[in-house]
């Protein structure tokens, strides 16, 4: 999700969900030690609950990230071990370091020690060359063992050589009977799924099995998958119209002032760089592909302002009052 969930799309996400865990796009310990802290560790207090995720291989420099997510307010610190790009294999981060499940421990013992908020790990079930059941057991047994007890499981392997990361996301068989069984095996950690979920349904049933579920690219990119999450996953009574109490509408609504004092806190800042995370939030509607049209044309252009927001949602007619169905 790297570029995907700054802090500006975090405070879209939070204005469907108030419960969901929110994570940060991956960050590189090189960028936060050697580059613009404020760039990446920057939010709006209400993005809580909010967890910072961190990609990098030298324990020292991850110890002094975490105490910048602790220092910065981070609820949560997390080590990306998943990620199969080429661009972060040859910087040594992501998932080329389930190779390294020794470094990893290490890893994540210094986060640990460094840190009071919960440090966790984010993996794949295995790579090319490490793919059985034998070594995924080994792997989390040894970072288990030094006291780590989250883990973000992404149901397939990833392949580091000659698969593009979105071709990971898609040719790796699912495996989410691996992700159950992790579980079965390790009991007193808490195990989260991750890798194709697209529905609340699909995570309710696999709440029968792990302790959480983690949407990625689906909340991104219809992110209204998230607006009765806090009454049917996290249990918090509404009150109001509809099932999730608020419309589409009403979220513009609340994005206008927040999108007004971005574009005004400098001349750089521009409506895209809040609206390009919002084109998803109509889809399969009436004027859905209105609304997403107007704004990747216009947005990004000087003087484009709040009021083009507006205007693009009155392309989609309000479709309830709203019941959180689309």
């Amino acid at each position: 999700m790297m570029d995907w969930t700054d802090r500006h799309c975090r405070y879209f996400l939070r204005q469907i969900s108030r419960n969901t865990l929110l994570y940060s796009e991956m960050v590189t310990t090189g960028a936060l030690i050697h580059g613009d802290q404020e760039r990446f560790l920057r939010y709006n207090e209400v993005e809580h609950p909010l967890a910072l995720q961190l990609g990098g291989s030298d324990p020292a420099d991850l110890a002094q990230c975490s105490r910048m997510a602790e220092r910065w307010g981070y609820d949560e610190v997390n080590l990306n071990v998943g990620c199969p790009s080429d661009r972060v294999q040859n910087g040594r981060i992501g998932a080329c370091l389930m190779k390294e499940p020794a470094l990893v421990a290490d890893c994540m013992k210094a986060m640990q020690d460094a840190v009071s908020i919960p440090a966790t790990i984010k993996h794949r079930i295995g790579i090319n060359g490490q793919e059985s059941w034998q070594e995924l057991v080994d792997f989390v047994g040894q970072i288990a063992d030094i006291g780590c007890t989250t883990f973000v499981v992404h149901g397939r392997i990833a392949i580091l050589e000659g698969l593009s990361p979105k071709e990971n996301r898609e040719i790796p068989p699912l495996k989410y009977d691996w992700v159950y069984k992790l579980k079965q095996t390790f009991p007193d950690l808490e195990i989260i799924l991750n890798g194709g979920i697209t529905t609340l349904e699909q995570t309710e049933e696999h709440l029968k099995s792990v302790d959480g579920v983690m949407i990625g690219r689906e909340a991104y990119n219809n992110p209204w998958i998230l607006a009765e999450a806090d009454a049917r996953i996290f249990g918090q009574k509404m009150s109001g119209h509809g099932a999730n109490r608020q419309s589409r509408h009403e979220i513009i609504e609340k994005m206008i002032p927040y999108i007004e004092r971005h574009i005004a806190d400098s001349d750089k800042h521009t409506l895209s760089h809040v609206t390009r995370h919002m084109l998803g939030l109509f889809n399969g509607l009436p004027g859905a592909r209105r609304f997403r049209r107007l704004l990747s044309e216009n947005a990004h252009k000087p003087g484009a302002m709040a009021e083009l927001l507006r205007e693009a949602s009155l392309l989609c007619p309000p479709e309830e009052l709203e019941s959180g169905h689309s």
